[in-house]
């Protein structure tokens, strides 16, 4: 495994897990962007602009890529929860990285990720234990309950903030 890739290791779902799971979850959910906002902030644009690893996204563009993706699953969720196994689309991240806007400012996703997970949370909060077993179909994951999306969902947060954090105590910043 590469390491500066998945610097927190690959996701494992945790199986048949209960409330207690459920709420830290959402307490992680909450913190993603607090704690991403804190592992950017005072770095420069030439910082910005540094790829986590060779080959890899810029800060800049992960922080994008981070707002871009929790606003799909956050429709991918919704959609299971009002459609009966619905397939969830996909998009081509690789391109929508090279896309202009990644080239703004991060505080617009920094923005968005603080208030998109706030109402996420909320979201979770008011399920019923029977509705996280409300599935979908992913294209490349295949069919996942909404218990395990929700712990990919905190693990891509995490696997991405753990990448600029790494990057920022490789190049000592």
């Amino acid at each position: 495994m590469d390491h500066l890739r998945y610097p927190i290791g690959i996701f494992e779902p945790i199986h048949n897990p209960n409330h207690e799971h459920r709420n830290i979850w959402i307490e992680e959910i909450i913190e993603i962007p607090k704690t991403l906002r804190h592992t950017v902030q005072n770095l420069t644009l030439d910082q910005l602009k540094t790829p986590y690893r060779s080959g890899g996204w810029t800060v800049q563009q992960v922080v994008h890529h981070m707002a871009d993706n929790d606003m799909n699953a956050y429709i991918r969720f919704k959609r299971a929860l009002t459609e009966e196994n619905p397939i969830s689309s996909s998009y081509r991240e690789d391109l929508w990285a090279e896309l202009s806007d990644y080239d703004t400012s991060i505080e617009s996703s920094l923005f968005l990720l603080e208030h998109l997970h706030n109402r996420f949370s909320a979201l979770l909060r008011s399920l019923e234990p029977s509705e996280f077993q409300r599935a979908m179909t992913s294209p490349t994951h295949g069919v996942m309950s909404l218990d395990v999306a929700a712990q990919r969902y905190v693990w891509h947060g995490q696997h991405h903030i753990a990448q600029i954090a790494s990057l920022k105590k490789r190049m000592g910043w």
